[in-house]
């Protein structure tokens, strides 16, 4: 842990192409953001490549940011969009990997519940969201991409959980 009343969680919204990360610390009244950012990776590399690149990214980032926790969205897979789920239960398996690696212990979220606590609707749109995390964290704009407000939505869900918990 980071100091005696401190929690860090590390929120990830998984994708092959784009994984959004957050790392938010609850150590007050008032949660901060330490990091958020996107892993991102070349659709013309082959998967094997791309999902090395979110090993090695995750694994730097859970390195030089120590969160304790993560929390990782769940897959939700789409009768409609098979492939999708596939495609992300690729980069989320590699996640988990590298997480129980680093010795960090992770959470799964719906995405249902994390909207619901956030919004107080759990089908809200991605814009919902983005402006929920804005007026959450008082950000001058929108968190860019959803994927980063997605990230830190999942983060901030989770970290109220476990602080709830304590």
């Amino acid at each position: 842990m980071q100091g005696a009343s401190s929690f860090r969680v590390l929120g990830i919204d998984p994708g092959l192409n784009i994984t959004g990360y957050a790392v938010v610390e609850f150590a007050g009244v008032e949660p901060a953001i330490v990091e958020a950012g996107t892993i991102r990776t070349r659709d013309t590399k082959d998967m094997a490549a791309r999902i090395g690149q979110i090993y090695a990214d995750l694994g730097e980032i859970l390195r030089e940011l120590k969160p304790d926790a993560a929390a990782v969205e769940q897959i939700y897979a789409h009768y409609a969009h098979p492939r999708t789920a596939i495609l992300m239960a690729h980069a989320r398996g590699t996640i988990l990997l590298a997480c129980q690696q680093a010795g960090v212990e992770v959470h799964n979220v719906a995405a249902t519940h994390v909207k619901k606590s956030l919004t107080g609707n759990g089908h809200a749109s991605k814009e919902q969201v983005q402006r929920s995390i804005q007026a959450i964290c008082r950000l001058k704009e929108l968190p860019q991409p959803p994927d980063v407000a997605d990230a830190l939505a999942i983060a901030l869900c989770a970290g109220r959980l476990a602080m709830s918990k304590i």
